[in-house]
């Protein structure tokens, strides 16, 4: 009954809009920028018990527990919404640490994962006598305030509120297991633990609200708001096959030049290499060639030889059982592998059962995807996050710099998507307020103890963390900064650290610090949040489930947040 209740007020009347179809990687379109994300962690069987240290028998790691979080932390009669968590005390003992963590920017479900010592939470667990948690995100899954994601209920979609959120249940959640009431942050150390846009989060949580959690892990960290974040594609350049790189380059010059110019047929022939020759408008077409620069994204240390980036690079870089030079094998070859390596599967696999304008088209305001308001639309919901706060638009290069992708893509373009998805908060492109978001919650400038930084060296984000070529951040014991040779939040992961020594080598140092922040923690003696006693959540047994980028003249005019 309980479930059946929460369920029935997210449920639409007959005239609601339907849900769009999705790609595979869940985005409503395929140019529209790549989120960042946390991988996912699996685990053999979620449904079945857990066995304790001391052998009790505990729910499966997928039981799905609710908490009433607050619609509004700035106008708390508003009242609450059900906000789903997983939790396990799987290795917990007294006076262990409670570890929490959120996935951000996605459906929660299936992230239990991330209770286990598959996981750099269930190491600190396991190490630290603690227990864990999963936190689904508001507005993401079904964590809504709201039963819908238009703009009126994406007003209490913010940095702050999820931070607020974050805090507040630490400070008021009575956790299902012994001594669930008397475990908040004044009694018992509390850790926070992120990866990627959650990463940051930990960091801007710690800076935000200190105090509260007693140390903080933040992995592939994007601490710092990047309006024009041509920077992703970077560690992509630098760490991928340098003969694929060079054809890629080549391409993509070639595709820019062609397009520029007025030859209609020789742009219909350039379209059609790709079997694209449908659609419309020739940003469309060259941004599209991102998709598999993006593909960069989802390697893992973990990852085996037929990756779609691998397949990718081979369909350009092998010819007769013959690997290309460092140099490539130039434009004409390229060209036309790329083609035939879309036109042969990829595009397909991309775009499912949509045709080409359909999956990249970014012109047709009709389409449902720009209206859809649905709840568990983790795309939606992101990109109102990128189009307020955080920017992270992934485009062509400053001519100064090499590029993998195409410059007819600007700020402009995804912008635009933004004022046509949010029409009622941005009757002109909007101006994500980059530079506030990083002012509150210092962003690269971030100095606070007891939190951990992890990076990878091949992270296509890493631009946007403590690890980024353009700052020196210094590490140190108080705040310390490991790089491996991972990916994409890769030490977030024990399977990569078995892999890869260089991210057991982070994970061990993470370890370490927070054996000795936890070991001189201390339980507050006056303050900290109280609460009355509160019943234990009720559970829900769920199934198997560099260079500085000018601002071009025409960005000034844009309105803004």
């Amino acid at each position: 009954m309980y479930f059946r209740r929460l369920l029935a007020g997210l449920v639409f009347s007959a005239t609601s809009i339907a849900v769009s179809a999705r790609l595979h990687d869940g985005r409503l379109h395929a140019n529209m920028i790549l989120p960042a994300g946390v991988p996912l962690v699996d685990i053999p069987d979620a449904n079945a018990p857990v066995t304790s240290r001391n052998g009790t028998v505990l729910p499966p790691y997928n039981t799905t527990y609710f908490f009433d979080q607050l619609i509004d932390h700035n106008n708390p009669s508003l009242g609450t919404f059900k906000q789903r968590f997983w939790h396990t005390y799987e290795f917990y003992e007294a006076a262990g640490p409670i570890v929490l963590f959120t996935p951000g920017e996605v459906n929660a479900n299936g992230y239990s994962g991330y209770l286990t010592n598959r996981t750099v939470n269930g190491m600190i667990a396991q190490q630290q006598n603690g227990s864990t948690i999963v936190l689904e995100h508001r507005f993401y899954g079904l964590s809504n305030p709201y039963p819908n994601l238009n703009v009126s209920s994406l007003k209490l979609h913010t940095i702050q509120q999820a931070i607020d959120d974050l805090v507040y249940f630490a400070q008021t959640v009575n956790l299902p297991m012994p001594g669930g009431d008397s475990v908040t942050p004044d009694k018992a150390p509390w850790v926070l633990v992120g990866g990627s846009y959650s990463g940051a989060l930990t960091s801007w949580t710690m800076v935000n609200k200190p105090n509260v959690f007693a140390a903080g892990y933040a992995s592939s960290a994007v601490v710092e708001a990047i309006l024009d974040f041509w920077q992703y594609f970077e560690p992509v350049r630098l760490n991928m096959p340098k003969n694929c790189s060079a054809d890629v380059e080549a391409v993509i010059s070639f595709v820019d030049k062609t397009f520029s110019g007025k030859n209609a047929a020789a742009i219909l022939t350039l379209k059609e290499n790709w079997g694209l020759g449908a659609v419309t408008h020739l940003d469309d077409v060259a941004g599209a060639l991102r998709n598999n620069l993006w593909d960069w994204q989802s390697l893992q240390p973990t990852s085996g030889p037929g990756a779609t980036f691998f397949d990718f690079c081979d369909a350009l870089e092998v010819k007769n059982g013959q690997i290309a030079p460092a140099s490539g094998f130039g434009l004409e070859h390229a060209l036309q592998a790329w083609g035939s390596f879309w036109k042969n599967g990829y595009l397909s696999d991309l775009c499912g059962s949509q045709d080409a304008e359909t999956c990249l088209g970014t012109y047709n305001t009709s389409q449902s995807f720009w209206t859809d308001t649905t709840v568990d639309n983790s795309n939606r919901s992101w990109m109102w996050i990128v189009c307020n706060e955080v920017g992270y638009l992934q485009e062509g290069a400053p001519v100064t710099s090499p590029t993998l992708v195409t410059r007819l893509v600007q700020p402009a373009y995804d912008l635009r998507q933004c004022q046509q998805m949010f029409s009622a908060a941005f009757p002109v492109p909007p101006v994500p307020n980059t530079a506030r978001t990083n002012a509150v919650y210092r962003g690269w400038d971030v100095r606070i103890d007891n939190l951990f930084f992890a990076n990878g060296q091949s992270d296509p984000w890493r631009y946007a963390t403590v690890s980024s070529n353009d700052v020196k951040v210094p590490s140190t014991a108080e705040q310390p900064i490991h790089v491996g040779d991972g990916f994409h939040c890769s030490d977030l992961s024990a399977a990569s650290g078995a892999i890869d020594p260089t991210i057991a080598a982070v994970q061990q140092a993470a370890l370490a610090s927070m054996k000795t922040w936890l070991k001189a923690w201390k339980p507050k003696s006056t303050g900290g949040h109280t609460t009355s006693p509160r019943s234990l959540p009720q559970p829900f047994q769920s199934g198997p489930s560099s260079a500085v980028k000018p601002i071009n003249a025409w960005f000034k005019a844009f309105g803004t947040i």
